[in-house]
């Protein structure tokens, strides 16, 4: 699906990590304590490290902060804000929406609209496109996108598979309508006959969390074969596959349906799904070598919803590389759903703050704690 809009502009991007760092190399024994198998595997996927998140901190708490330091930078007046939107697939409960809790944290006015979009490795190009639909027509002037994930938190250490790809991140997205606004295009799809490609099974009405979900532990190894609320499951062959089929086709059909060749492009920022995957698509596209960026990976991981913007953050100020004009800077996520979308965007008037780390306060709710206060809670509702 193509569509364009007028008079959106991005004020500013800013991005809060965990402090807590895991290295792959300290988890040699999950090789065989092969340091072979570990140095091949850091070649191909592009392992390195991880920001993870610990018990208390969850990615509605990392994107308040994202928000908190963004509204702050931009001077944003509160009263302003009409739609907040909350882009993630780790909320805080299955209701309310995690919006909700954000909007009363940042004390947004009782006339912002606040709503959930449950979406993963595409979503911050969905949450774009939204954003800029709600401006465009004329409904509001002001959005703030929050969008992050935990997914560190979706499976357990033991899911090789899995775990080791995965770090956690929330940011901020500030947009506002101006009629001078350089020009945005998308290029959206979905395949849905692949839904069950990437699945976290347990959770939902289909397979509800069972009473005993309280005693177990994120860590704690599955002692059968029985599937676990933690259990992610990827069939990486056939999302790798979509995702070479898929993505290089709708980022050239973006790039003509905008009328722009690839020189015209300030940056490409591809959803870190892997480094192999990354310079595959890259390649497809006609990109080269030099000008694929993957470090966010090694660094930061796949941080799903967060993806996007903190690749942008982490290659415009990354000093290591030379500096980038922002103009017009083309984005692609894929994935889970199974999903695309792409978007060009111009960033000239952003704001582009540091990725920063998380300060976690004494008001953080540890799981221990959460359980107390609604168990009481419950208990005064029964009477």
């Amino acid at each position: 699906m193509f569509c364009s809009f007028k008079s959106v502009r991005i004020d500013g991007v800013s991005a809060v990590i965990p402090d807590k760092i895991i290295s792959i190399d300290d988890e040699i024994e999950f090789f065989d304590n092969d340091i072979k198998k570990l140095e091949r595997a850091k070649k191909l996927i592009g392992f390195g490290t991880r920001h993870v998140v610990e018990d208390g901190i969850t990615c509605v708490d990392l994107c308040e902060q994202a928000a908190k330091n963004l509204i702050e930078k931009l001077n944003v007046s509160r009263d302003e804000i009409d739609a907040l939107i909350f882009l993630s697939q780790s909320p805080d409960y299955p209701h309310p929406a995690s919006s909700c809790i954000l909007h009363d944290r940042l004390s947004l006015t009782k006339n912002c609209a606040a709503f959930d979009i449950n979406l993963g490795c595409s979503g911050y190009v969905y949450g774009l496109w939204t954003a800029h639909s709600l401006i465009a027509s004329g409904a509001v002037k002001k959005v703030l996108l929050l969008a992050g994930d935990t997914p560190s938190t979706h499976s357990q250490i033991t899911n090789r598979l899995v775990n080791p790809l995965f770090g956690d991140a929330g940011t901020a997205t500030f947009l506002s309508y101006d009629p001078s606004a350089e020009k945005s295009w998308f290029n959206l799809g979905t395949d849905g006959s692949g839904w069950d490609n990437l699945c976290r099974p347990c959770g939902g009405s289909r397979i509800p969390i069972q009473e005993d979900v309280l005693n177990k532990t994120y860590d704690q190894p599955k002692s059968s074969n029985q599937i676990s609320f933690l259990d992610e499951i990827i069939q990486g062959l056939n999302v790798t596959n979509f995702t070479l089929k898929e993505v290089p086709e709708c980022v050239q059909s973006l790039l003509s349906f905008a009328k722009f060749g690839i020189s015209d492009i300030s940056f490409f920022a591809f959803h870190q799904a892997n480094m192999q995957i990354v310079k595959e698509v890259s390649k497809r596209i006609g990109l080269k070598e030099q000008s694929i960026y993957f470090d966010t990976f090694k660094k930061y991981g796949n941080q799903s919803t967060a993806s996007i913007p903190c690749v942008i953050l982490h290659r415009y100020l990354d000093v290591e590389y030379p500096k980038l004009d922002k103009g017009f800077i083309l984005m692609s996520g894929f994935g889970v759903g199974l999903s695309w979308a792409s978007a060009i965007v111009n960033f000239n008037q952003a704001y582009l703050e540091d990725i920063s780390i998380y300060k976690k306060t004494d008001k953080n709710i540890t799981r221990e704690k959460a359980i107390k206060f609604w168990t009481t809670k419950l208990q005064d509702v029964k009477g």
